[in-house]
């Protein structure tokens, strides 16, 4: 059981060894903070996804509370005018910019919204050391980082700013309601609870002290070898190469994340994967625990066929009020509400912006 649980949860929890970009580079830098960390960014077109002739693509740079520079993709509405409603976009788990998130948000643009798509804190082009670790505090301040930046910027209306968050960055999000009220309207799209799944396993299998015990035993042993070794070990990617008896929802990753329908050199999910002891602090710390509390708008997306459904589900149960909103996309997988254009509910996401965001 513990050797299919490893491998579901190097594919789902998402993953991949940064590498160095390739092509042409440029630093660049938005906010006025002289201890900020100088990124070199790309300037190729390097995404999954064509590029629009509907909308202005741009580089910016943000920092977050902890001293960490994110890098991000900009997305302007060609011609825009006065200030704009303003959307702030990451996922999934273990992805960059350049995949899911870009998509979104580049589609959103085309809409009529300023959007951002930003890599998370020690990932894709972002700063932050070491490497690859995922934080339940620290990625959903993320989220709080680009509303800064949203907030500040002369072509955003700060009173209409929203985040949508992709997969585990979908639960990321809905964290981010909860204690940012600045944030108007939240989308979570074929979101995942990372803590829950951490603490959990799928499907809620491993819930019992024992099985976190053992779980806190071997990533606490990779916390001193790690030490020892001055250096981190990485969990793997989505796995590869595939089993042939590999759940169904594992095959749905690889054909994402490792053809080149979705694989970028920059995606943990595609690569290397996150640093092993990355699950320590989801064991300990559930991220949802106030979703009740959220008083803003929020919509969650999900495909009536994805494994993942039921966090989306059972997050849908604790928000309260007339403004949230639970949409099930019929025969719809986890990786459909990735790229398939003809399965994400663009209309619908718009509408739901254009409602609370005035």
């Amino acid at each position: 059981m513990r050797k299919i649980t490893a491998i579901i949860l190097l594919a789902a929890g998402a993953m991949a060894a940064l590498q160095s970009c390739a092509g042409n580079r440029q630093e660049t830098g938005n906010q006025k903070d002289s201890n900020m960390e100088q990124l070199t960014l790309t300037t190729e077109w390097d995404k999954t996804f064509p590029q629009s002739d509907k909308v202005v693509h741009s580089k910016v740079t943000f920092v977050n509370r902890y001293g960490i520079t994110l890098a991000a993709d900009m997305y302007v509405p060609e011609n825009a005018e006065g200030r704009l409603p303003a959307i702030a976009v990451s996922g999934p788990f273990g992805a960059v910019k350049e995949q899911c998130s870009g998509l979104y948000a580049q589609t959103l643009a085309e809409m009529g919204f300023l959007t951002i798509a930003f890599d998370p804190s020690f990932t894709g082009e972002s700063g932050g050391q070491p490497r690859y670790v995922a934080s339940p505090d620290i990625n959903t301040e993320d989220f709080s980082a680009a509303v800064d930046f949203l907030s500040t910027n002369e072509m955003v209306d700060p009173e209409r700013i929203g985040i949508l968050g992709i997969c585990g960055w979908g639960g990321f999000a809905v964290n981010a309601a909860a204690v940012d009220t600045r944030i108007k309207a939240t989308v979570a799209s074929t979101m995942y609870d990372i803590s829950r799944n951490t603490a959990n396993n799928y499907f809620d299998a491993d819930d019992n002290a024992d099985a976190r015990h053992a779980m806190r035993q071997a990533l606490n042993a990779q916390r001193t070898e790690d030490y020892r070794n001055g250096s981190y070990a990485l969990a793997g990617g989505v796995v590869d190469p595939l089993p042939e008896d590999a759940p169904q929802f594992v095959k749905d990753y690889y054909a994402y994340y490792k053809t080149p329908r979705g694989y970028h050199k920059r995606s943990l999910n595609s690569n290397g994967g996150w640093n092993r002891t990355s699950a320590l602090s989801f064991l300990n710390m559930p991220i949802l625990s106030y979703a009740g509390e959220i008083r803003s708008a929020v919509l969650l997306v999900h495909g009536e066929n994805a494994h993942s459904r039921y966090f989306s589900e059972d997050t849908y149960k604790k928000l309260k009020g007339d403004n949230k909103r639970l949409m099930i996309i019929p025969g719809a997988v986890h990786t459909d509400l990735y790229d398939n254009m003809d399965k994400i509910p663009f209309t619908e996401i718009a509408a739901f912006y254009n409602q609370y965001l005035k």
